[in-house]
């Protein structure tokens, strides 16, 4: 019923948005004279907000067409390396440059496509053989293709490194940083020859219990049993994965526009303002932010209930108590990668601290392979996204990785 009652509320609001954008139009036609009256600014300024924040959306493409290198613009063009059921290893192949350090960006399963990151391709592009993780929306998985969970992103990560071959360096971003210092673990507890050279988290939730946020104590503070029951949902007719429980992606951007619902609501009103102004470059900005914003997808019903049971409430790697297809995952078998720990010191998501404690439980790593940084005034969108990640960030993993490029 949940998903239902969605999927009716978003085709009436795909029907308004387009009456929205055909008034705005209209009334911001220069031939219109009643545009001239003096509410026409301010009520096409109002159309248009409503009909871009009613509009559906789907998934947006990464459009990096080309970078600069050495002063000279390089062609880009996106080659799928390697396809999976509920993801592909994509690839950003620069016209005629080769030799970079190879570059696994893992993009989160947390409701949002993998062009999320795309701030994030575009900085490292120039200077690196830049790889990512594409997950798909759990609603365009047939039923037939099984089913997905914590243990299986981590054979994917695996998968992942196994193409890319000795010598990569990986780039976890947020939720991805359990899973993906799992596989590590795992491969070098098997001395795996593909195992990365150095890995690089992000806001990562390793350990939940330093410096817990508004999101981990939601974790904590309800049942496991309440997940089941309130948030998981069965996938309609009309999808290829019609049939399959889901953690819907509505339900998870519900969430987070609601932990900073004020932000939203001025960012609206100065968008509002901007195109009242007629400054349709600042409210451009703002659309393209929550066009990417906005564009959410569905994960696996047990891919979500494991990370709530084994990462929020339980806590298994940071104990120790993480199990793999009946192996345990060590991190003290982390003997050889470089790993990078980065936090936002305003981050609401995952804690300060939260990402440090992968370093802290890798206990025969040397010091020398082990790097903490903190970006100052930085929340956790910014850690990966905008200036602050241009111009401070992603230096320092850029000097990390060519420090350990062997």
């Amino acid at each position: 019923m949940l998903y239902s009652a969605y999927e009716l509320q978003r085709n009436w609001l795909a029907g308004a948005s387009a009456l929205a954008a055909a008034g705005a139009e209209w009334l911001g036609n220069p031939s219109n004279p009643f545009g001239y009256l003096g509410g026409g600014p301010m009520f096409a300024a109002a159309l248009d907000v409503f009909a871009h924040a009613a509009a559906p959306r789907g998934k947006p493409a990464f459009g990096l067409d080309e970078c600069e290198i050495g002063g000279r613009s390089v062609r880009v063009t996106e080659e799928i390396v390697h396809r999976l059921p509920f993801g592909q290893l994509k690839r950003f192949c620069r016209e005629g440059v080769e030799g970079d350090p190879k570059l696994l960006i893992v993009a989160p399963m947390s409701g949002h496509f993998a062009t999320l990151l795309r701030g994030t391709v575009e900085r490292m592009l120039p200077g690196h053989d830049v790889y990512i993780t594409d997950w798909r929306d759990a609603k365009a998985v047939p039923l037939a293709a099984g089913h997905f969970d914590l243990d299986d992103y981590i054979d994917y990560v695996r998968a992942f490194l196994e193409v890319l071959g000795p010598g990569t360096h990986v780039l976890a971003v947020c939720q991805p940083s359990v899973p993906v210092y799992a596989a590590i673990a795992l491969m070098s507890a098997e001395d795996h020859p593909c195992t990365p050279r150095t890995l690089t988290m992000m806001g990562g939730p390793v350990d939940t219990r330093r410096a817990p946020t508004s999101v981990n104590q939601l974790a904590m503070e309800r049942p496991f049993s309440w997940f089941e029951h309130n948030v998981i949902a069965r996938v309609p007719q009309g999808y290829p994965g019609a049939g399959r429980e889901v953690y819907p992606g509505f339900l998870q951007l519900s969430g987070f526009m609601a932990m900073n619902l004020g932000n939203h609501l001025m960012s609206h009103w100065e968008m509002f303002k901007h195109l009242v102004d007629g400054d349709g470059e600042s409210a451009d900005a703002t659309k393209a932010f929550y066009d990417e914003y906005r564009s959410v997808c569905d994960m696996t019903a047990e891919f979500y209930l494991q990370t709530i049971d084994r990462v929020f409430q339980r806590h298994l790697l940071p104990k120790g108590e993480l199990v793999h297809r009946g192996q345990r995952v060590d991190p003290s078998k982390i003997t050889k990668v470089g790993l990078l720990a980065i936090e936002g010191e305003r981050d609401d998501i995952s804690g300060i601290g939260q990402t440090k404690a992968a370093l802290d439980i890798a206990t025969n790593l040397p010091d020398a392979l082990k790097h903490y940084y903190v970006a100052e005034g930085v929340g956790h969108y910014g850690i990966f996204n905008g200036g602050k990640w241009r111009t401070a960030i992603a230096p320092v993993v850029e000097d990390w990785i060519l420090a350990h490029n062997g």
